[in-house]
């Protein structure tokens, strides 16, 4: 697959873009190499299912995607901003402001709220207490938990705690979310519940990107389906309608 050639920074019309991205892993003194030359350019507003076998470099694609680790080589820019240029300070901020994560263990305080949980990121990004508030309760009440405000984790179902994680990942109101196999720990009728909310956030503008091995979820979408193996993109297919133009 040729690589794009770089967007430039600053450009709101793409979300995310990889060239020729590499992730070397020291490993008991071998490097690992879990994505070789990956290239790749996700536009606003675009969903899009990363597959692919275990080993074939899809959380290691997600983890660089969302500011969670630097590539060893090849640019990265996420929303314009060329990942290798900032501090980690400024990566931090970035993350915050920029993308938003779920992941399939769900990664919510098991002390706290489901309220307070999502308003854990708007206290990072300097949110005053009323409106993060407000702001939480409205995201909780988006994904049809109004009713759970105050519970904690343990006093939800799985398919509950992943829509408080889903709730906290979209309140900052970032320019992506990345689902990390969302649905991994979820039955079948709660995961087509999640993957309903997750069409409706991309509907408001939203890009979503989601790592996933779920045939069944895949076999269903009419979206665009990049394939991982081995570290490399073996296939990048659009199924249907999407992204830019819809």
């Amino acid at each position: 697959m040729e690589a794009p050639a770089p967007a430039a920074a600053g450009d709101r019309g793409v979300a995310v873009e990889a060239v020729d991205v590499t992730r070397v892993y020291p490993l008991d003194g071998v490097q690992v190499e879990a994505l070789r030359g990956v290239s790749l350019r996700i536009h606003a507003g675009e969903y899009v299912a990363v597959v692919g076998p275990s080993g074939s470099g899809k959380s290691t694609l997600m983890h660089l995607l969302g500011c969670l680790d630097r590539p060893s080589a090849g640019s990265l820019l996420v929303g314009g901003r060329l990942v290798a240029d900032l501090t980690g300070d400024e990566l931090a901020a970035l993350r915050n402001s920029t993308v938003g994560f779920v992941f399939q263990s769900f990664q919510l305080l098991a002390r706290t709220s489901a309220l307070d949980n999502v308003a854990l990121p708007l206290v990072y990004a300097g949110v005053g207490r009323g409106a993060r508030r407000e702001r939480a309760a409205a995201a909780l009440t988006a994904v049809g938990l109004a009713h759970r405000m105050g519970h904690r984790p343990a006093q939800l179902s799985g398919g509950e705690q992943q829509r408080v994680a889903i709730a906290r990942a979209f309140v900052n109101r970032p320019l992506v979310l990345l689902a990390d196999e969302p649905t991994g720990n979820l039955d079948p009728d709660t995961s087509q519940g999640i993957m309903g909310l997750l069409e409706r956030i991309n509907r408001k503008g939203t890009t979503v990107v989601m790592a996933t091995h779920d045939n069944n979820i895949v076999d269903a979408m009419r979206r665009r389906v990049i394939e991982l193996d081995l570290g490399h993109i073996v296939r990048d297919q659009n199924r249907g309608v999407y992204g830019i133009g819809r």
